[in-house]
């Protein structure tokens, strides 16, 4: 089947050739903080995680969301999901692929990453992590490639590969869940030492990821005639939408206890992201614009998709959806991992701001995905439509 990935539209070769150029830049980038070290970032003694654990973070999110419509379709038998669960499942493999490559990109040297298992540590979060998150990655490529080309054959999937699909259930929801926990367990760190940031995890997960998911679906339709249905168009729209709304209910909480209590640790940071931190010509504020263009854009976004859906209106479904999407963005890919480090333990304030070879290398990291991406969906689309003709 993958030789479907080699015929295409011209704007299909278009597309992959510009994704290829900034591949390319990155790989210079990269290149440099190679042979230079990790000095050449903005990231510093006081800020050790930056751009690169921040979309690594959002990212598992991502991969996540495909579980909104694994579940529904294999253990519901909600048939309105059957044209989009594919989709669902190859995007969590180009997320998870992208999480992994943030995570070498990170390390400064990728021969790094064989310590994890040169050096097994059990009571690591970082090597539980590893376990999950390549166990989904095998998940999702078995599951999905194996249900695509059974119906390629025209006949249903084999039954050995079921307990496959209800293991990526509960899997999906391990790999968020244990990189909370990488945040969670690290005590000198107030504003992540909470109980609900796992669920808070979740909840961004279950909107964001579907929110990209259904962007794309009305690409694809616009694009390849590909149209993943209006049922499922809509019972998508209603699991971003309270999923969301979740996620909104959880961060309120989140400032109930941290002013209502007056934590001193959970105060600082949510003061340094909303509204900054100092005064006078010392005042240290660089995420206050994203943070609160989050909050505006995720509210607005919310209002939108109900309306869209009542309206029938895939123009705003899409402003919706992308509204949600960059709102989870700004908030999980650069406020919750870098407002951790602000301010330091020792109540010093050191602002980040990435270079532009981080910057490069994170563009990169995004179009390789991206590629993958592009490729597994031309397979994907064109088995359907062949078959549907």
């Amino acid at each position: 089947m993958i030789e479907k990935a080699f015929k295409g539209s011209t704007g299909y070769w278009v597309w992959m050739l510009f994704l290829l150029s900034i591949m390319g830049v990155g790989g210079l980038c990269y290149v440099q903080q190679f042979n230079y070290g990790l000095g050449i970032t903005g990231m510093s003694r006081d800020v050790t995680w930056g751009i690169y654990i921040s979309q690594f973070t959002f990212l598992v999110g991502v991969a996540a969301g495909g579980l909104m419509l694994v579940l529904p379709y294999y253990i519901h038998n909600y048939k309105a999901f059957g044209r989009i669960v594919i989709l669902g499942e190859f995007m969590a493999i180009a997320a998870i692929a992208m999480c992994l490559m943030f995570i070498i990109a990170d390390l400064g040297q990728p021969m790094r990453a064989l310590n994890v298992l040169l050096h097994p540590t059990p009571n690591s979060m970082l090597f539980w992590d590893m376990i999950v998150l390549n166990g989904y990655l095998f998940l999702n490529i078995l599951c999905g490639w194996v249900v695509l080309q059974s119906e390629y054959k025209g006949i249903k999937y084999p039954k050995w590969i079921k307990p496959f699909i209800y293991l990526s259930i509960p899997w999906a929801i391990s790999i968020h869940t244990v990189t909370a926990f990488l945040y969670c367990g690290l005590p000198g760190r107030h504003f992540w030492l909470t109980a609900i940031l796992a669920p808070r995890f979740l909840a961004s997960a279950f909107a964001a990821g579907p929110a990209l998911l259904m962007i794309i679906a009305m690409v694809l339709k616009k694009t390849t005639k590909f149209d993943v249905g209006r049922e499922a168009q809509d019972k998508l729209v209603t699991i971003i939408g309270y999923a969301a709304m979740l996620n909104f209910f959880f961060l309120g909480c989140e400032f109930f206890v941290a002013y209502y209590s007056q934590i001193p640790g959970h105060m600082h940071t949510l003061d340094y992201l909303y509204w900054g931190l100092g005064h006078g010509e010392e005042v240290f504020n660089n995420l206050v614009p994203f943070m609160r263009a989050s909050v505006i854009m995720g509210l607005a976004g919310i209002g939108l998709i109900f309306v869209s859906r009542a309206k029938q209106s895939d123009g705003l479904l899409v402003v919706s959806c992308l509204l949600i999407f960059i709102s989870f963005w700004i908030d999980k890919g650069l406020g919750l991992v870098l407002g951790g480090f602000v301010p330091s333990p020792l109540e010093y304030v050191t602002e980040y701001v990435p270079s532009v070879q981080e910057l490069g290398i994170t563009a990169a990291i995004w179009a390789t995905g991206f590629f993958i991406l592009s490729i597994l969906y031309k397979v994907a689309i064109s088995v359907k439509l062949e078959k549907e003709a």
